[in-house]
């Protein structure tokens, strides 16, 4: 099983549903999972220890985390979506159910779903050298590069050879993607340069996604942000999802600030033209319909995005992860995090911004279940690990019971 398993008064706030409106089972689930965090320890449990059950509330406060917006699937529908805290730190504008937060890197799970779409359509291939692909730029090629070149499968699975870097930029104009990929001024990062043998390890690579963006870009002739918007947030209609920043106007107010490990709000860090490796801006109920797609297209049940054979090869998992990464065994599908073998099946991908902005999701296709954590804390994925046991026992391992 995945067991990913200011102040302590944190206002607990539901605003899609309201405990007098719903039946008292769903209320107790609600209150189960509230109450029933557990604190995260790496590697396997320790079974002569028995979990201290814990809430919400309280773990806001201790990893200083001012809100909080969660959304959970059951029954292959939103069963249930709630906030809870405020959108920065000294303010009173609480977090909602519609407030929009950073995805982060969960950004890579659609911009990978796009890629499949054009896979299915014929028009793209996982194996091909993406240099074929690439107009505007190309990947620098080198020794490392003579054997076995990069391609799309790769990239998706972090195994691409392409270096780990953020994304500072000098002060003015930012940088244009090619200049990201590049590392000329105004970029400060790392160059999109090849630094082992493609395929021959894992490491993890914000500007791989980047090529991929520039790569839809050259083939498509339109931005990240009209092809997601066409391919994924019109058919699901994910109404405050965007890749556009700063927020328009009207999503501007429900924006969710990122705050450091002391809880302290900051200026986001989003980058205004490299947007695949992190730039979503969402809701985790936007954010759950697409894990419901996914799930039913896995199923064979939907084609809105992905028809069931590039569902597939989307969660087929590719190669284990080392279980240091996350504290626990995982495998890496196309631009997914998947369950370790012999668990419950189940895919999903974390996310953090700088300075402080997390967004966790999982789902469980063959149970129809799942779920979206997301906050403007820095230890916000921490928090999420800790929500996780609860929403495990009451949604995942209560189906086997």
């Amino acid at each position: 099983m995945w067991k990913i398993i200011s102040t302590a008064a944190a206002v607990l706030m539901i605003l899609s549903c309201s405990p007098s409106k719903q039946d008292p089972r769903l209320v107790q689930r609600i209150q189960n999972i509230e109450n029933g965090l557990e604190e995260f320890n790496p590697g396997p449990p320790d079974p002569a220890k028995i979990p201290q059950k814990m809430n919400l509330a309280d773990r806001m406060a201790v990893h200083k985390i001012p809100g909080v917006s969660i959304a959970v699937i059951d029954g292959n529908k939103i069963e249930w979506a709630k906030s809870y805290g405020v959108l920065k730190a000294d303010s009173p504008a609480p977090v909602t159910t519609e407030s929009i937060f950073q995805a982060a890197s969960t950004t890579k799970m659609l911009v990978a779903a796009i890629v499949l779409h054009y896979v299915g359509k014929g028009l793209l291939d996982l194996d091909r050298d993406v240099n074929t692909y690439l107009k505007s730029w190309t990947i620098p090629e080198n020794d490392l590069t003579k054997e076995k070149k990069v391609t799309l499968r790769l990239i998706m699975t972090h195994q691409s050879g392409l270096p780990m870097t953020n994304f500072d930029y000098d002060d003015g104009p930012p940088p244009s993607i090619v200049q990201v990929l590049k590392a000329e001024p105004p970029a400060r990062n790392k160059p999109a340069v090849v630094g082992f043998a493609p395929g021959s390890k894992w490491q993890y690579s914000n500007i791989g996604y980047v090529a991929i963006q520039l790569l839809l870009q050259d083939m498509t002739g339109r931005s990240l942000d009209d092809l997601m918007r066409d391919v994924i947030f019109k058919p699901l209609k994910m109404k405050s999802s965007t890749l556009v920043y700063p927020l328009a106007a009207g999503l501007r107010e429900k924006e969710a600030f990122p705050h450091d490990v002391e809880g302290k709000p900051g200026v986001p860090g989003l980058h205004p033209t490299a947007q695949a490796q992190g730039g979503l801006l969402t809701t985790p109920s936007d954010l759950a319909l697409f894990v419901i797609e996914l799930m039913r297209a896995y199923r064979g049940e939907s084609d809105l995005i992905l028809t069931q054979d590039m569902a597939r090869t989307m969660l087929r998992p590719e190669l284990d992860l080392d279980p240091s990464l996350l504290g626990v065994p995982l495998r890496m599908g196309l631009g997914v995090i998947l369950s370790a073998e012999g668990a419950p099946f189940s895919f999903g991908h974390p996310g953090d911004n700088l300075p402080g902005a997390s967004s966790w999701n999982m789902g469980y296709p063959e149970l129809g279940t799942g779920i979206v954590i997301m906050t403007n804390g820095a230890k916000g994925n921490l928090l999420a690990m800790e929500i996780m046991p609860a929403f495990v026992n009451e949604y995942v391992a209560a189906k086997g019971r």
